[in-house]
C-alpha cells in the first residue's frame, strides 16, 4: 500500500565517546517503522542508490535514517576501512539511541547496508536481538561478519547481482550461516556490482521495500521479476 503523508527531514549526530556520527533522519506522519541505512567506506559512493531506495520506503510509510558510519579522515585510515568491529559498533549505538528516542512509539526497526556496511549491519544486529526486526544487504559482505551469522535473529535478505560473481559466491556461503533466522538470497540477473545497469537499482529497491513491509509493517510483498532462494 502506498502511503501519502508529509515527510520532513531532520539532521542528525550522535555522539560517542571518540567521535560522532552524523546522518539525516526523514520521517513523514504516517511512518510506521523506520530503516537505517549503514555506511562505512564509499559513502557518497552509495548516496545516490540509497536515495533511490529510500524514496520507495517513503511511499510505503517507512522512515529512514542515513548514516554515515566513517568520518572523512577515517575514511582515508586502512585499519578503519574493513574494520567492521568499529563500524558495527558505531551502528549499535546508532540502534540504542533511536531505541531511547520518544517520538519513535515502539517503531519496528530495519538495518539495510552495502559492501562492508552490510557486515556492520549483520553484527549490529547480532548485538541487538531484541531492537533489530529485518535486514537487507544489497551487494553487501555478509562474509566479514562470519562469527555472527549464527546468531543473526532478524529476517535476512541478502540481494546480489548474478554477474557479481565473487559477491553473489560470498553471499551463497553467508546464506548457509544464517542459521538461527528466516533468510533469502535474491539474484537481480545480469547485474554487476552496485546495480549500475537500467532497471537494477529499481529492482533492488523494490526487494527491498517488499521484504521491509513485510516484516517491519506486517504488509504484503509486491510482485517482482527476480527470484527468492530460502535460506
Amino acid at each position: 500500500m502506498v502511503v501519502a503523508c508529509r515527510q520532513a527531514d531532520h539532521p542528525v549526530e550522535i555522539s560517542l565517546p571518540e567521535t560522532r556520527i552524523i546522518g539525516q533522519l526523514r520521517a513523514g506522519d504516517g511512518s510506521r517503522g523506520i530503516v537505517i541505512f549503514a555506511n562505512g567506506v564509499g559513502a557518497r559512493r552509495f548516496a545516490h542508490r540509497d536515495g533511490q531506495i529510500a524514496s520507495v520506503l517513503h511511499r510505503h510509510g517507512l522512515a529512514t535514517l542515513m548514516l554515515r558510519l566513517l568520518l572523512p579522515d577515517e575514511e582515508r585510515l586502512p585499519e578503519a576501512l574493513f574494520n567492521v568491529g568499529l563500524l558495527a559498533e558505531r551502528l549499535v549505538r546508532a540502534i540504542d539511541w533511536l531505541g531511547d528516542s520518544e517520538w519513535m512509539n515502539g517503531w519496528p526497526v530495519g538495518l539495510i547496508g552495502a559492501g562492508t556496511g552490510a557486515g556492520a549491519a549483520l553484527v549490529a544486529a547480532a548485538r541487538r536481538p531484541g531492537r533489530v526486526d529485518a535486514i537487507v544487504s544489497r551487494g553487501g559482505r555478509p562474509d566479514l561478519a562470519i562469527d555472527w551469522l549464527d546468531e543473526v535473529e532478524a529476517p535476512t535478505l541478502l540481494i546480489v547481482g548474478g554477474a557479481d560473481l565473487h559477491v553473489a559466491q560470498l553471499n551463497k556461503s553467508a546464506l548457509a550461516g544464517l542459521n538461527g533466522c528466516e533468510c533469502a538470497l535474491a539474484v537481480v540477473p545480469d547485474a554487476t556490482h552496485l546495480f549500475p545497469e537500467p532497471g537494477a537499482i529499481e529492482e533492488v529497491a523494490r526487494l527491498a521495500r517488499d521484504w521491509f513491509v513485510r516484516h517491519l509493517n506486517g504488509g504484503e510483498a509486491g510482485d517482482h521479476g527476480v527470484g527468492i532462494q530460502e535460506g
